[in-house]
């Protein structure tokens, strides 16, 4: 597990050089935003632990497996108190809730959301942010305190910023797993509109100044 810094209250955790969950600074421990893959459980609460809190919270950016893919064992080792929280359209397709076929992988997982997302919603100091396309319900989240954001699969940062909209090199998997192009280029323009002060994704690396960059990644 790879341990990145980004600012005063958030920090990347990348496991296997591929996939990146975070940690949240909050008054009472941490959110974990995304759970990586499947078997991280043990290497997620061991990196909380030596950022001297427990993880309180788990919130989704979406319901892919290289999100989603360490959500039950970390319910099962934390326990029931550690808020699940996903947002509603992903949630109702892994509950089999919602039919037809989506792109990328959709695990069988056990552990129910304990709270729905919607826009708007907060999740402590996060605020979330609607960015449908990579899947149906894919979120944002802004962090209020210093406009920080995580921003999903909407991006990617391996090389340079891309939307995923479309493949592309040199890290075109995101992209292989996205619903609707042209709704991720919508998303990508809404988080360029919160004009963030510094922008991770779930595969790459953290992308400091970004909005010139996202503007690139929108003229291409």
């Amino acid at each position: 597990m790879k341990i990145t810094p980004v600012t005063e209250n958030l920090t990347q955790l990348t496991r296997m050089h591929l996939v990146n969950a975070f940690l949240v600074r909050e008054d009472d421990g941490f959110t974990l935003v995304d759970t990586t893959l499947g078997r991280g459980a043990g290497a997620l609460i061991a990196a909380a632990s030596a950022a001297g809190a427990p993880i309180r919270r788990i919130a989704l950016t979406h319901g892919h497996g290289d999100h989603v893919g360490s959500l039950d064992a970390l319910r099962e080792r934390l326990g029931s108190e550690v808020e699940v929280l996903m947002p509603e359209l992903d949630e109702q397709i892994l509950a089999g809730e919602k039919e037809g076929k989506f792109p990328g992988s959709w695990p069988t997982v056990r552990t129910r959301a304990d709270r729905r997302l919607a826009a708007g919603d907060r999740v402590g100091s996060l605020e979330v942010v609607a960015t449908p396309g990579h899947t149906p319900g894919h979120v944002a989240y802004l962090d209020t305190r210093d406009r920080a954001v995580i921003a999903g699969d909407t991006f990617t940062s391996y090389g340079r910023l891309l939307t995923s909209d479309r493949m592309r090199l040199p890290f075109p998997l995101a992209a292989s797993a996205t619903w609707e192009g042209d709704q991720v280029l919508a998303s990508a323009r809404a988080v360029r509109a919160l004009e963030p002060s510094v922008l991770v994704v779930g595969h790459g690396p953290v992308v400091r100044d970004p909005l010139p960059k996202i503007d690139k990644a929108l003229a291409r």
